[in-house]
């Protein structure tokens, strides 16, 4: 089954969601030129994902996808988050920012009853889901509307876990993608391989569509992922510097330098491994750390650092979220960028 049947788009391409860098505007445009628009969630509360998911409703008649984290909230650990807070404390420091102020605070919320109420109001024809699956509970009142339920898997055994459960389709998120890996049934990184590597084998393991992501920028890759067996492609990078994103000035400029050809693999920003440019916190303090508290308990630390270097123009303790191909990241309208990829399929 192609993706256009699975969803009831024109095209077989999602675009990828991309919290703390899109809304609505990006996800509607995506939709409004055929592919499947995707709304990161994540860190959205009940008022706001209303307020988002009306807009979507109303702009356009096309199905959209919704995002969420399904993570388990993991239990405070005062001696690594003191632990963490004394690594940082020279920055602290320099900025003079007092440690004291700095709150402590969970900076994401999983996947709810109460999410799934506002859901309801829209019932979104399609919601995806990061880091595994939700309890079965939620996902029966997801089934209800008949939304499509999405999932991650970066490895054959991640994706043969979320078939066993009763997804409609695998993305299978190679090594190379922007944002936070996906990767839930192992913290080994190990585990992780390429994308056109990991393609051709989840479909073979898998009887339900396989959805390529991860390093796909321009049509050829579309057709690359096609040709080993993806029913449709999810790019995300690509979209960063179009004008519906809300990707910062600094976060454009990182994207346009020289530095965007070298990105890691880094738990400092969350607590979880997600890929960015290298910046100085990620080569001074190296990209993974033990100190780091479990995500997403690592966020708020790095938060008033990151606000007082980007006032002063630094991206320093910034996440510049990335994918490591970032040659199809062009300012150009969403639309436009859309109806490229497909140029050769």
């Amino acid at each position: 089954m192609t993706l256009q049947q699975l969803f009831g788009v024109p095209l077989p391409i999602i675009q990828a969601p991309m919290a703390g860098v899109q809304g609505s505007a990006l996800a509607t445009a995506v939709s409004s030129a055929g592919g499947l628009g995707s709304l990161p969630a994540a860190m959205l509360g009940p008022d706001a994902l209303r307020a988002e998911l009306a807009v979507m409703s109303a702009q356009s008649p096309r199905p959209f996808n919704v995002n969420f984290f399904c993570h388990t909230p993991p239990q405070p650990d005062p001696k690594r988050e003191a632990e963490w807070r004394v690594t940082l404390a020279p920055y602290y420091a320099e900025l003079g920012i007092d440690p004291e102020t700095v709150p402590a605070g969970p900076g994401r919320l999983p996947f709810s009853h109460e999410t799934v109420d506002t859901l309801e109001e829209f019932r979104p024809a399609v919601v995806s889901f990061h880091f595994g699956l939700p309890s079965e509970d939620l996902l029966a009142r997801v089934r209800r509307w008949g939304a499509k339920i999405l999932s991650s898997a970066t490895t054959v055994d991640e994706a043969c876990w979320l078939e066993s459960r009763g997804v409609d389709a695998v993305i299978a998120q190679g090594l190379e993608a922007g944002g936070h890996r996906g990767v839930f049934l192992s913290r080994d990184l190990n585990t992780q391989i390429g994308t056109f590597a990991l393609v051709p084998q989840i479909v073979r393991a898998v009887k339900v569509p396989v959805i390529a992501a991860g390093g796909i920028a321009d049509a050829k890759g579309v057709r690359a992922a096609l040709e080993l067996g993806a029913a449709g492609v999810q790019v995300g990078t690509a979209y960063l510097l179009c004008p519906e994103a809300t990707t910062s000035a600094l976060h454009r400029a990182a994207l346009t330098s020289e530095g965007a050809r070298m990105t890691a693999l880094t738990n400092l920003f969350t607590g979880r491994p997600a890929r960015g440019i290298v910046n100085r916190i990620m080569i001074e303090l190296g990209p993974i750390s033990p100190c780091v508290p479990d995500f997403p308990l690592a966020t708020s630390a790095l938060a008033p650092l990151r606000a007082k270097a980007e006032s002063l123009g630094r991206s320093d303790f910034s996440p510049l979220w990335a994918g490591q191909n970032t040659t199809g990241c062009r300012e150009v309208p969403a639309t436009a960028l859309t109806a490229e990829l497909v140029q050769e399929v």
